[in-house]
């Protein structure tokens, strides 16, 4: 570690410039001793106008390798170097406050995050200020075990006991793992913090179901929920959407838009053309299953001379017709004069997945899925998977039989009864890892909806912190089924709004690489693979070959930060947080010989 006090004393190590290479400067090591401590440390090149900063990158006994980095002109520093230093000014050790110009405050005071300790400065607190972390994407990198839960958890305790407590914070964690269920224990309920745990199974008494409301789900919402492959079909969502409200509305045109869906189906059958015995069997397949008071097997045709039901109407001859075709084709088009696109959008109609089902039936029939075997085919699979999902484990996150407005949603989950919530943790341990993502989305967008709604702009943040990001993250269909990427959205316009990422991944490569390039901020634990080291290497041009050589030999809970906040690569030391997160290494050889002599 290197003291600041040492300075006066290592001025006699740099000798002459021997030669520039590129950024690097190889400078005469005038004690002809390896002096480890200095490696890492920034150096000072006194110019007339301005102080060039360099990083030592290497020293023997002969000579010291400097990395020029940047340059300090008016107090303000600024990465690269417009000129090389001249070697005639001086060359020092970077003193404490040229330092905080690059790595931030030693200070923790208000409006600034306290990350860990350098590792390279004795003592020298890292710190950046909330609006270069908190209001800009960031990511958190590296490799199982490296230490991202512990320094996830220790930023978060950081940010709830600091000098001035951010009271109208809005934070939510998606923890896939469960490890973050008691990691926040010590800072509930103190200086009025309040978190609030959600998951999709209860199993503490401080804990909140997890709950996305029905009829909160747009088109392109249940075109991920049902996983569709085909943008054509979305139409039929649209569709389903709209008569779900139309049918729960307990108005009365509800019942005419049933009659007008079944009696247009029923003429498309009846006009189609296929023998007589094939139109009678499909069209009492239609009326066995959808049918109304006004419109089924046994409803009364009556013409003068007759009186006959619908189901007598369609018996077959002798000559092999149905007799009663046009009379029952007359009775049908009474009931034809609505169009879905003149009927108004109907709002604030709460639904479940089972009404959404059977208005999703109805959409089928009116696209003529039951007609064209082609339609039914290709449609066919969205009645099976929403099926699925109300017979499964998932059904109760939708069920929710108040209506409510989406904002009012939102701002009931950052309360409780103790107060305003800062932290929210939801728990995606119980929830297979397809549907995890299917609801990070839903989460997302509703949150970005929510904060894009609102006047001014800006004027409430939330902070959506994912944990292994690379899950969901992703570089899929989205774009192509439904237009856009939500993540991806958000990294390019939620920053102006107030809705802010964090990605917390092993596998950077695996991640989507838009919303990977819109981060502003990186902390970098130990990484071994070669794809993520690439990328790693590619987000800064101030990440350089010895950056990436030391980030596979990082210890755990070490991390390179750089970004808006920290403008330099810096190894920081992050403290284990208290309490841990429930990410400890396995140990195998405990569990193995459990109970026996040593």
């Amino acid at each position: 570690m290197v003291f600041f006090l040492y300075n006066k004393k290592v001025l006699k190590v740099f000798g002459k410039i021997i030669r520039i290479e590129k950024n690097n400067i190889y400078i005469k090591n005038e004690t002809h001793k390896t002096d480890t401590t200095l490696m890492g440390c920034h150096v000072i090149f006194e110019e007339e106008t301005r102080l060039v900063v360099g990083e030592i990158t290497f020293i023997d006994e002969e000579i010291i390798k400097i990395l020029l980095v940047g340059e300090i002109i008016n107090h303000s520093f600024s990465s690269g170097v417009v000129r090389k230093p001249s070697g005639n000014g001086q060359i020092r050790i970077i003193n404490k406050d040229e330092l905080e110009l690059i790595i931030g405050s030693n200070e923790i005071k208000k409006g600034y995050l306290l990350l860990g300790k350098s590792a390279i400065y004795d003592n020298f607190n890292v710190s950046v200020p909330l609006n270069d972390f908190f209001a800009n994407h960031n990511a958190i990198i590296g490799n199982t075990g490296a230490g991202k839960s512990c320094g996830v958890a220790r930023i978060i305790q950081n940010l709830f006991t600091g000098p001035k407590i951010p009271l109208h914070a809005h934070l939510v964690l998606f923890d896939a793992y469960g490890e973050y269920i008691n990691a926040f224990n010590k800072i509930d309920k103190q200086n009025q913090i309040h978190i609030k745990k959600y998951t999709s199974k209860i199993e503490q008494q401080d804990e909140y179901l997890l709950k996305f409301p029905a009829y909160f789900l747009e088109a392109d919402d249940l075109a991920i929920l049902l996983a569709i492959k085909d943008a054509g079909s979305i139409s039929i969502l649209e569709k389903a959407l709209k008569l779900v409200r139309i049918f729960k509305s307990e108005n009365r045109i509800a019942k005419e838009y049933k009659n007008d869906i079944i009696a247009k189906c029923l003429l498309d059958i009846l006009s189609s053309g296929n023998r007589p015995a094939q139109i009678r069997d499909q069209f009492m397949a239609i009326l066995n299953s959808y049918y109304t008071d006004e419109i089924n097997l046994d409803t009364i045709i009556s013409q003068p001379g007759y009186y006959r039901t619908i189901r007598q109407c369609l018996r077959i001859d002798e000559s092999g017709k149905i007799s009663a075709i046009t009379e029952v084709m007359e009775f049908l088009k009474e009931y034809t004069r609505l169009k879905i696109e003149d009927i108004p959008f109907i709002e604030n109609i709460a639904y479940s997945l089972e009404d959404l089902y059977y208005a999703l039936e109805f959409a089928l029939i009116s696209e003529g899925a039951m007609n064209s075997s082609e339609t039914h085919d290709k449609n066919i699979f969205l009645k099976a998977r929403l099926m699925n999902i109300i017979n499964g484990n998932y059904k109760d996150i939708f069920n929710v039989d108040t209506y409510y407005m989406k904002d009012t949603f939102v701002r009931n989950m950052f309360e409780k009864e103790e107060g305003k919530v800062q932290l929210i943790n939801i728990n995606l341990s119980d929830v297979d890892d397809a549907f995890a993502k299917i609801l990070t989305k839903l989460y997302a967008k509703l949150f970005f909806q929510f904060t894009t709604s609102l006047k001014p702009r800006g004027s409430y943040s939330i902070n959506i912190l994912l944990e292994e990001a690379h899950r969901y993250v992703q570089n899929d269909t989205d774009t192509q089924i439904i237009g856009y990427n939500i993540f991806d959205r958000i990294t390019k316009e939620g920053r102006k709004y107030g809705t802010l990422l964090t990605f917390i991944t092993q596998r950077p490569s695996e991640l989507s690489t838009t919303a990977l390039s819109q981060c502003s901020n990186f902390l970098v634990f130990r990484i071994f693979h070669p794809k993520d080291l690439e990328i790693i290497r590619s987000i800064s041009a101030n990440v350089t070959e010895e950056t990436i050589e030391k980030l596979k030999t990082v210890n755990p809970g070490s991390a390179f930060i750089f970004g808006v906040g920290i403008k330099l690569p810096i190894l920081v030391k992050l403290e284990l947080p208290d309490p841990t997160p429930e990410s400890t290494s396995l140990d195998i050889t405990n569990l193995w010989y459990e109970g026996e002599e040593k």
